[in-house]
């Protein structure tokens, strides 16, 4: 029976890009049919080297050192959301490539954790975090009154983003200055993915990793992912879920 049960254990570890832990593992076979315990799981897993890998290199991406406005911080780590389009959260972050960093901008619908836009550039200028929130707006047409919370950027202050978020009627919210707990949501999703894929690779080409990042958001961590704050759904299931 532990050879079926490891059998199971490698296939999901291989669709789950070999990111899932003991918890992840044993939610996933239990929904596969598979009535199994975390204790078994993990033995199987750590008496075949199946192990999550992290490591890290950091560079700082917020400037807050501009003369923009600075909006309140209507969100005060409030990270839940009883419904989509209710709270919007945005950050940037990066990827070290042989050719360079590579900045990614993000957007998450809080209610779901899910990313609903997204735009990478070999430069951290405005224009990137504007084509984040872009994609978003057309994915999901947000209503009047959506809070948008980001941190004191000056990519998040300028004036041509602030314009965006005025003429769709968002609510703007921000962190407090330097308070990296202010924006939680997004710091998670971050380290996910660069422990689950950015950090587990060299990357030769921007490209490269452009494509592997399209592949996770797309492929595993929208509609996929099982996360503990959703009671172990991906984000898709669990709009689904609640609609």
């Amino acid at each position: 029976m532990d050879m079926i049960v490891l059998a199971h254990i490698k296939e999901q570890s291989r669709l789950s890009l070999g990111s899932y832990g003991r918890p992840r593992m044993t939610e996933e076979l239990k929904e596969a049919g598979i009535d199994v315990g975390h204790r078994r799981v993990g033995r199987l897993m750590r008496e075949n080297g199946i192990t999550v890998e992290r490591t890290r290199k950091f560079k700082a991406t917020t400037d807050s050192d501009h003369t923009f406005n600075i909006a309140p911080n209507l969100l005060d780590r409030d990270f839940s959301a009883a419904g989509p389009n209710q709270k919007w959260a945005g950050d940037i972050s990066y990827i070290w490539t042989r050719e360079g960093w590579l900045y990614l901008a993000v957007i998450l619908d809080l209610h779901s954790r899910r990313v609903i836009g997204w735009a990478v550039s070999n430069r951290m200028k405005r224009d990137l975090a504007i084509r984040a929130l872009n994609m978003a707006i057309a994915f999901r047409a947000p209503p009047k009154g959506c809070i948008h919370h980001t941190d004191r950027g000056s990519q998040y202050c300028s004036h041509d983003y602030q314009k965006i978020l005025r003429q769709h009627g968002f609510k703007v919210s921000m962190s407090g200055k330097g308070n990296c707990y202010d924006n939680a949501a997004v710091e998670t999703f971050f380290k996910t993915i660069k422990a689950e894929l950015i950090w587990r690779r060299s990357w030769e080409t921007r490209r490269q990793a452009e494509m592997a990042i399209f592949e996770y958001i797309n492929g595993f961590y929208n509609p996929r992912r099982r996360h503990s704050a959703l009671g172990w759904k991906s984000p898709v299931a669990f709009e689904r879920k609640v609609a």
